[in-house]
C-alpha cells in the first residue's frame, strides 16, 4: 500500500508539473486561487525582469536596528553594492512602490505575523526596516522571547510578529529522540488572532546527517525513520492546509504563502558550473531560469490547489532564481561560513514584501 502510494503521488505531481508547464507555469491562472486572481486583477506581477534603478535601496542597513546580523552584508563587508540597485519589474505592469504611511494606517491597531524558518525572519526583519525608514523617529519596541519576536510601531499599534517554526508542523523532544508530528500542529495556537499571516517552509525539509533536527517522524502514532522528501514536504503541508480550513475566518485574517525560495550554491543552475553564489555581483537576466521549477513548487501548488480558505500565493521563486547576486555569500555577521540560501538586507525580501503590498494595495 505504502509503495502503491508512492506511485501514485509522484504520477500525479508529474501529472500536475506537465500540466503547468503545458499552460505555462508562470501564468497568474495558475499560481493562486480565485481569491488571489481577484486581488491582483489582470496583473501577473510574478512574471517580469530585473531592472537597475539608482532609487534603490528602499532603506539604509545602517540606521534600521532590526538587521539581523545574518543578513546584514554591507556591515560585514561585502564590497559591491550594485546587488542593492535592482528593482523587480513586472512585464505585464508597474509593482507599486511601497508606501509605509500608507501601510502603517491601513493596517493601523492589527497584528501580523509571519509564520516559518530563517526566510520568514528574513521577511520580517525586511518590513520592519523597510517601515521604518519613513518614521524614524516614531517609538518602536522589540520583544524577542524563545520562538517569538515582535516588533511594535507605537503611535500606530501595529505589531509585526515573527513565530519560528521551520516545519510548520510540530517537532517535539520525546522518550524515543527527536520526533517531527507530520499530523499535528499544536503550536499554531500562537497562531490565532492575526489579522494577516505569512507562512513559509521548505528549506529545513532537505536537511539530512547532522544537520537534521529530528530522530523519527510521526504520523498517526507511527514512527518511521525516515520517508521520501518530497512525500514528507506534501503530508506536513497538507497538515497545515487543514489548520487553515479549520482555524481562519477569512472575514478577520488573510493568509499568506511565500512561496519556495531558491538556493544558488550550484552554478550549474544557471550554466556556470564551476561556480557558486560567492563570486556573484549581477542577477541571471535570461528569460528561463536553467535550473527549472523545483518539484517543492509543484507540491506546494498541488497543497493550495486544494485548500478551501483564500490563501495568497506569493510566486516569489522564479523572480528569486534570478538573484543568485542576493546572498550573503561569506559576509555574515553570524553565519560561517558560504551561505548561498539567505539574503541580504537590503535586497531581496524587500520585493517580496512589495509584492505583498501589491497584493493588499494594488
Amino acid at each position: 500500500m505504502g509503495f502503491l502510494f508512492h506511485v501514485l503521488f509522484f504520477l500525479s505531481l508529474s501529472l500536475f508539473s506537465y500540466q503547468t508547464k503545458a499552460e505555462d507555469f508562470n501564468s497568474f491562472s495558475n499560481i493562486t486561487n480565485l481569491s488571489a486572481r481577484k486581488l491582483a486583477g489582470q496583473c501577473n506581477w510574478f512574471r517580469g525582469k530585473w531592472v537597475y534603478d539608482a532609487s534603490y535601496p528602499l532603506y539604509n542597513p545602517a540606521t534600521c536596528p532590526f538587521v539581523d546580523p545574518q543578513f546584514n552584508c554591507q556591515k560585514y563587508g561585502r564590497p559591491d553594492t550594485q546587488y542593492l540597485n535592482y528593482r523587480w519589474q513586472p512585464f505585464s505592469c508597474a509593482l507599486p512602490r511601497f508606501n509605509a504611511l500608507n501601510f502603517l494606517e491601513k493596517w493601523r491597531g492589527k497584528k501580523i505575523m509571519f509564520v516559518g524558518d530563517s526566510l520568514s525572519l528574513n521577511q520580517f526583519e525586511s518590513l520592519a526596516c523597510i517601515l521604518h525608514a519613513w518614521i524614524p523617529n516614531s517609538k518602536t519596541t522589540f520583544i524577542k522571547k524563545d520562538a517569538l519576536s515582535s516588533v511594535t510601531f507605537e503611535e500606530y499599534g501595529l505589531k509585526l510578529l515573527l513565530f519560528r517554526t521551520p516545519y510548520l508542523v510540530d517537532l517535539d523532544f520525546e522518550k524515543v529522540g527527536r520526533v517531527l508530528k507530520i499530523d499535528s500542529i499544536q503550536s499554531g495556537n500562537a497562531w490565532r488572532g492575526m489579522d494577516m499571516l505569512i507562512f513559509n517552509t521548505w528549506h529545513w525539509w532537505t536537511h539530512t546527517g547532522s544537520s537534521q533536527p529530528w530522530d523519527y517522524i510521526q504520523e498517526r502514532n507511527k514512527l518511521y525513520k525516515d520517508m521520501n522528501r518530497m512525500i514528507l514536504f506534501y503530508k506536513g503541508l497538507t497538515t497545515w492546509a487543514r489548520w487553515v480550513n479549520l482555524n481562519v475566518d477569512p472575514t478577520k485574517t488573510k493568509v499568506f504563502f511565500l512561496g519556495i525560495s531558491p538556493v544558488h550554491y550550484e552554478g550549474r543552475d544557471w550554466n556556470q558550473p564551476s561556480t557558486s553564489c560567492s563570486s556573484e555581483t549581477q542577477p541571471f537576466f535570461g528569460l528561463r531560469y536553467p535550473a527549472g521549477t523545483p518539484m517543492a513548487w509543484v507540491v506546494v501548488n498541488k497543497v493550495l490547489s486544494r485548500i478551501k480558505k483564500p490563501v495568497y500565493f506569493l510566486d516569489v521563486t522564479t523572480l528569486s532564481q534570478y538573484r543568485k547576486d542576493a546572498h550573503p555569500q561569506g559576509y555574515s555577521g553570524d553565519h560561517s561560513g558560504l551561505d548561498c540560501s539567505h539574503w541580504c538586507l537590503p535586497g531581496l525580501p524587500d520585493t517580496w514584501n512589495q509584492l505583498l503590498y501589491a497584493a493588499l494595495f494594488g
